[in-house]
């Protein structure tokens, strides 16, 4: 059985991207950062016949944490599959690029960009022993320079410095990592899940966390024809008609 980490996965997109990965016939490690919810998350899986599933506490923001949750893992399988870098914070709604503090700054991206980083390299070396490796890092179209600099775009005036530069800065680390693995069986993305209804957004959007699950899973799953080092966001880049993955 194919083995897969999702980060910040008790909850939302992480939680139902962990199950439908579940559903696909991996054994999901789910990452929690309060080792409670992710208990609660498990508990709520099984209750629907999800069995392939455990809890490890994880808090991305945290060395000694990841550290731990690798341990574990290791301890549990050889080999992993999948990591999904979905563990991610907003940083709150008023974000001016001259008023919010280098300390804000420095919250948001500490889960959105070192703990990706973190995560990454505490478990590349069990992905490195899978034959089909594949890290899905979680961004958002917010992140794209594009959009965000075209007046004529309809998120032209909403802005949020830090989350959407952190998202930026991960986008670059995932290119990065994509090309460091361009000679191997790794693919290496990053996904926007679409503006989905979950806490993170007030339960306000345009996709359902089923909707939202399933494109970052799609890219989980995806065969040795598919893309590495891609930004994908289906909602405002669709994919071409015909296209192999």
């Amino acid at each position: 059985m194919k083995t897969a980490l999702v980060t910040g996965a008790n909850k939302g997109i992480g939680f139902e991207a962990a199950k439908q990965l579940a559903q696909n016939g991996f054994f999901v490690y789910l990452g929690s950062r309060n080792p409670e919810s992710g208990l609660l998350a498990v508990k709520k899986l099984r209750a629907e016949g999800i069995n392939s599933i455990e809890a490890v506490q994880l808090d991305v923001t945290d060395q000694a944490s990841v550290n731990a949750a690798a341990a574990i893992i290791s301890s549990k399988t050889n080999v992993l599959d999948v990591l999904v870098n979905n563990a991610g914070i907003s940083g709150g709604f008023q974000q001016s690029a001259l008023d919010t503090t280098v300390d804000q700054f420095k919250t948001v991206y500490e889960t959105n960009v070192f703990g990706v980083i973190r995560v990454t390299q505490a478990f590349i070396n069990l992905l490195k022993k899978a034959t089909e490796p594949r890290i899905v890092n979680v961004t958002t179209a917010m992140a794209s320079l594009t959009l965000a600099a075209d007046p004529s775009g309809s998120g032209y005036d909403y802005k949020l410095a830090a989350y959407q530069s952190s998202k930026s800065a991960l986008n670059m680390y995932t290119i990065n990592l994509a090309y460091e693995l361009r000679n191997t069986s790794f693919k290496v993305n990053m996904v926007c899940p679409g503006y989905t209804k979950t806490d993170f957004t007030n339960h306000q959007g345009t996709s359902t966390v089923q909707e939202a699950g399933g494109r970052i899973v799609k890219y989980a799953l995806i065969g040795q024809d598919g893309p590495t080092g891609k930004f994908i966001s289906e909602e405002y880049f669709p994919e071409p008609a015909g296209c192999p993955w």
